[in-house]
């Protein structure tokens, strides 16, 4: 109850507890109306649009996990460009931000992970770091002052993905045209409210419970952690506290029993030859990060 309190507070606080700006409020009404949306659910049912939603969730689910994330942002392998704009495109209709804006922000979080410097760490409240930090358009001017979009550059040279920048919300209001026009209301609430509600609060808790509650395999420094259930709904991106000891690496899951969905496309790609210079940490390298994080246990 303590805790339930304590979140409570946290996140009274931070909706009467401070102005709000014009992007706050839109992105205020957007969270309402896909929740909203998501309501209606169970009255409009049918088949077709759970399989839809299905459908949808692992394309944009892919579009970020292997994207936006191990691609654009880490660099962890290397795509032709029609594949890697087609993976960043299924990532904008997830309603996520744009790929130059989502980046921009992540590299942030591995330059000053769990520091008041990262864009959404949970040092400031799980509230804060769950979806909190989406609504806070300070956070622009705070990134603007570490540098703003300075550090995606390799992004914001290229036509494509400033024209995403640009329309990235226009893509998804036609998608859910689409779906109304060939799948009536219960296209609309699977295909664009369930699926995206879910899909969205499954990439927050990696920000979120990512960092507070799990099994941590290496010393990385922060507060990352592995948690199994995460990794599963999340195509391999709960296995975070590998990711933060190895950013580089394509692979996430890095047991033979760690579920990781992204890394099993990403070998499939490799396979047919669509994916090169795949990126994983050597067996020295692991060793190293082990050891060390067996001497700080050590000596504390």
């Amino acid at each position: 109850m303590g805790l339930l309190g304590m979140f409570v507070r946290k996140l009274c606080g931070e909706f009467l507890g401070r102005k709000w700006n014009i992007p706050d409020v839109f992105t205020a009404v957007l969270y309402l109306a896909l929740h909203c949306l998501s309501v209606f659910a169970p009255f409009h049912f049918n088949w077709p649009a759970f399989w839809v939603a299905i459908t949808l969730y692992v394309a944009t689910g892919l579009g970020i996990t292997l994207g936006y994330h191990r691609s654009l942002a880490h660099r962890s392998l290397k795509l032709p460009k029609w594949l890697e704009y087609f993976f960043a495109y299924c990532g904008v209709l997830s309603l996520q931000s744009s790929p130059i804006e989502w980046v921009s922000t992540h590299r942030y979080h591995h330059q000053f992970t769990d520091t008041k410097k990262d864009p959404h760490s949970p040092i400031r409240s799980l509230w804060f770091s769950h979806m909190g930090w989406t609504l806070d358009g300070r956070r622009f001017q705070f990134e603007k002052e570490l540098g703003g979009l300075k550090n995606i550059e390799d992004l914001r040279k290229q036509p494509f993905y400033r024209f995403l920048h640009r329309t990235y919300l226009l893509h998804s209001i036609a998608l859910g045209g689409v779906l109304y026009v060939v799948g009536g209301f219960p296209f609309l609430v699977w295909g664009v409210g369930v699926r995206t509600t879910f899909f969205h609060h499954a990439t927050f808790l990696v920000n979120s419970v990512g960092h507070m509650w799990g099994n941590k395999a290496w010393n990385t420094g922060d507060m990352s952690t592995n948690n199994w259930w995460l990794a599963i709904i999340m195509f391999g991106e709960g296995w975070h506290n590998n990711h933060h000891a190895f950013e580089y690496s394509a692979r996430h899951g890095l047991e033979w029993w760690q579920i990781d969905f992204t890394w099993y496309t990403i070998r499939f790609l490799q396979a047919i030859g669509l994916a090169t210079d795949v990126k994983v940490p050597t067996e020295i390298q692991k060793q190293r990060k082990a050891t060390n994080g067996r001497m700080m246990a050590t000596q504390n």
